[in-house]
């Protein structure tokens, strides 16, 4: 007999964070009820291994809790993520004997909130560039740039970024950091109001020379491909592998609102019978059900096979922006396909679907994009992967 996977998203939280999740997008608001529970659940320390204080979860654990968290509050997991990633990728650093992030283990498991500072106007190769100058000085690095799309915002105590330090032009690095909140000059800039996802509060953060202390440096690497080390392709995997299933999480949803109002409206033309009689709404919902039969497992296989230690050599970089990209379009195609089914009311404000539309909308813009996504799967299967030109 199989025995189910504990859990620490109990049923009614998942109510209560669904019930708040109109309100949060309407108003514009942090999730900030889901946050707490979610802490005081010890969700925050899912990924952080068990002799470190955590929950020792794996990235496929993490990902089925992440789909289901999102299937009731898309913008909390989303956000959260932010956090969770960050403990993945040194849980995995961990576990192979690189002990160079067990301070961020140590401080998560504490109750620290890590958040993700990468986005970058102008960047379209996120986190193997920057916009953001880095320079070296005693004792650590400083910084100064505009960073975008910080998801939890309000509650952060250390957020992860990056900057590009061209002291040596032939030789450029990128230096991953993290600033703590009690950090000067930077300043916080209220800048979200966006069309989905908005109750993750992805303010923008301004560095204006900001200094951060060498033990809080956990990355000297080269810019481009050359410098995608086991760090930089975890980050990927986790952030990349768990956006794939709130995405996927959000198609399910759509799917099973569409299949909700297609057996309880009815139709004239039928005689007084449901939607769900219609043959042209069969076929809808039959297109619907093939894209998540294809997308579900998918995601698993890959979050499986990274967990699992599954050697794809050069080849995971691809699998895992694939990933990533299948379920984004995947999700906007069954929301097309399900606002057929439900018609018009799908689309009135504060309305359950006209909201996951919108945060299904969202999924384009997060990295990869259908740009690099294309350019890396493209140059990784003929050989050509981090050469110049990469347009044209």
């Amino acid at each position: 007999m199989q025995v189910a996977q504990a859990t620490v998203l109990l049923d009614s939280m998942l109510e209560g964070f669904a019930s708040r999740s109109t309100h949060n997008d309407l108003e514009n608001t942090f999730f900030s009820e889901d946050f707490e529970e979610l802490k005081e659940a010890g969700f925050l320390k899912i990924a952080i291994p068990k002799e470190l204080g955590g929950l020792g979860y794996n990235l496929a654990k993490v990902c089925a809790e992440q789909r289901k968290l999102a299937y009731h509050a898309p913008a909390t997991a989303l956000a959260i993520n932010m956090h969770i990633y960050w403990t993945g990728i040194a849980a995995d650093l961990y576990k192979m004997g690189d002990k160079s992030m067990q301070w961020l283990l140590e401080e998560a498991a504490k109750g620290e909130v890590f958040a993700a500072g990468h986005g970058e106007r102008g960047n379209d190769l996120p986190v193997l560039y920057s916009t953001a100058k880095a320079e070296r000085v005693s004792g650590g690095y400083t910084f100064s740039g505009h960073k975008m799309f910080g998801s939890l915002t309000p509650v952060w105590t250390y957020m992860g970024f990056h900057g590009m330090d061209t002291s040596n032009p032939e030789s450029p690095k990128v230096i991953h950091a993290f600033l703590p909140r009690d950090s000067q000059n930077y300043q916080i800039k209220e800048t979200w109001d966006a069309l989905g996802m908005r109750a993750t509060r992805s303010d923008d953060t301004l560095l204006n020379g900001t200094f951060v202390p060498d033990k809080y440096i956990v990355r000297v690497l080269p810019a481009d491909f050359a410098g995608a080390d086991m760090f930089i392709v975890s980050l990927f995997a986790w952030a990349l592998i768990n956006f794939a299933n709130v995405y996927a999480a959000c198609a399910q949803r759509g799917f099973d609102l569409a299949i909700e109002n297609a057996n309880k409206k009815t139709s004239i033309a039928l005689g007084g019978k449901t939607m769900a009689y219609n043959p042209m709404v069969q076929h809808t919902v039959a297109d619907m059900a093939l894209e998540l039969e294809s997308l579900i497992p998918h995601l698993d296989s890959v979050a499986n096979d990274w967990s699992n230690g599954v050697d794809y050599g050069g080849l995971w970089p691809s699998k895992i922006v694939a990933c990533k990209y299948h379920a984004v379009e995947s999700a906007k195609k069954v929301m097309n396909l399900a606002l057929d089914v439900i018609g018009g009311a799908g689309s009135a404000r504060g309305n359950e679907f006209e909201r996951l539309y919108r945060d299904v909308a969202m999924g384009g813009i997060h990295p990869a994009n259908s740009l690099l996504t294309h350019e890396i799967l493209g140059k990784t299967h003929l050989g050509l992967l981090g050469q110049m030109p990469r347009w044209g």
